[in-house]
């Protein structure tokens, strides 16, 4: 196969309308936009969404709910998945849970801990928020939660 020899599959490409080119064509005269109207005018036609006065259908849908644009999102890490990852008595912060690809920061700034799962080992872990059951399964492993403000 060379790069002259390529083309679209059969039937793939369609030849542009020759419009206007004679009667014979089938598409002189008017150009295939028939007598007179708002079409067949130069730069006629309607905008997008135009119901010829009719009230549009955007227009007619009732608007719901809101986007909060001042929320603050978390990127979510599960005690078992710390407990799968660190060792005991190791010193967790958000730094490293982002090295070993726990959590990706792509939309947050921020970390929370969640209590999903069992806990063995005990660490100090710093995050900015904790759920009140992971609060509870850190301490109860021995281990340290500490806030990080932001």
């Amino acid at each position: 196969m060379k790069m002259h020899t390529i083309a679209p599959a059969e039937g793939a490409r369609t030849a542009p309308k020759r419009l206007g080119r004679g009667i014979g064509s089938g598409l002189g005269k008017t150009s295939a936009k028939g007598h007179k109207g708002q079409w067949a005018r130069s730069g006629g036609g309607v905008r997008p969404g135009f119901e010829g006065g009719q009230m549009p259908l955007t227009r007619r849908l009732p608007k719901r709910g809101f986007y909060n644009q001042f929320r603050t999102e978390y990127a979510i890490v599960n005690i078992k998945d710390l407990d799968n990852s660190f060792e005991t008595g190791a010193d967790i912060t958000p730094e490293d849970l982002i090295a070993m690809r726990i959590v990706t920061m792509k939309h947050t700034e921020m970390i929370k801990v969640l209590g999903e799962g069992e806990l063995s080992k005990s660490f100090t872990v710093h995050a900015h928020k904790f759920s009140k059951a992971a609060l509870e399964a850190i301490t109860n492993a021995g281990g340290k939660a500490e806030v990080i403000e932001k």
